[in-house]
């Protein structure tokens, strides 16, 4: 019998981040050949991720991220049943792995069969779940585009957001995080009225009729004042209608126009929990 030694251990733990035991079992299992140990560990993963695929994988950690140039932000989120695991420093430094991946493919699909330590980031997500004993896997995936991109992830990396502007204008990075903010705190539904989409509009306009109605407004006044209140709620929920954070006597289209010429152009945002 091959002797294991704690060097030995050490290594395959490093390689994969299998826990300690795990790792010196899997190396006792292959008689030492390390190949066939992390195979091993995989095969694990493998069992664990059956055993626990009906499971709810609601927390985890949204990570936003902008390549060199500022032209392109990508979020991607990574998915676990716990916030214990979502916390754990290894969970997010993997996760901004995948991301820095992500900013180069175009898709989720794309992402997963990414080659990742010798193996796929489908494969490195199912020894990962071997190795925490959860559900783990790839939830949203973002892209924007745009002359420039910002981005910001609020505390705890439950929100990621990225904003567009038309121009790199002088400091155009302050800007896009300020847009990146009020994206995250107030959550609009759209970046303008274009944005909203038919289904959304008609829900508005016959929630305002409904109220109307039982206000005792006539019924030939209700088209005119509901027309009125999906203005209202247009104002609030686009992005660049709705009253800045930082200053409430001025919009956010306003407030981008402070810094030149530039326009917020597109945004995107994932919040988990």
């Amino acid at each position: 019998m091959t002797k294991i030694t704690a060097a030995d251990v050490k290594k395959l733990r490093e390689q994969t981040g299998a826990g300690m035991m795990d790792c010196k079992k899997a190396l006792v299992e292959t008689d030492g050949d390390f190949d066939k140990a992390i195979e091993a560990l995989r095969k694990k993963g493998q069992k664990v991720a059956a055993k626990r695929a009906d499971r709810e994988s609601s927390e985890g950690v949204a990570i936003a991220l902008v390549n060199d140039d500022s032209s392109k932000g990508v979020i991607i989120s990574l998915n676990c049943e716990t916030d214990f695991v979502a916390k754990n420093e290894d969970f997010i430094k993997l996760a901004q792995s995948f991301a820095q991946k992500a900013l180069h493919v175009s898709s989720k699909d794309e992402l997963l069969k990414q080659d990742f330590e010798n193996i796929t980031v489908e494969e490195k997500l199912i020894e990962q779940t071997g190795v925490i004993g959860e559900k783990i896997e790839l939830g949203a995936f973002e892209t924007l585009e745009a002359p420039f991109v910002g981005s910001y992830i609020h505390a705890g990396n439950k929100i990621a957001v990225l904003s567009g502007l038309s121009n790199a204008v002088d400091k155009a990075d302050e800007l896009a995080k300020d847009v990146a903010m009020q994206a995250a705190a107030m959550n609009p539904v759209a970046l303008n009225e274009d944005g909203v989409d038919q289904a959304t509009i008609d829900k508005e306009i016959e929630i305002a009729k409904d109220n109307l109605r039982q206000e005792g407004k006539p019924e030939e006044m209700l088209d005119k004042i509901a027309q009125g209140k999906l203005k209202r709620f247009f104002k609030d929920n686009t992005l660049v209608n709705q009253m800045f954070i930082k200053d409430n006597k001025t919009s956010v289209a306003q407030y981008a126009k402070s810094f030149g010429d530039v326009e917020v152009v597109g945004f995107k945002r994932v919040a988990l929990g």
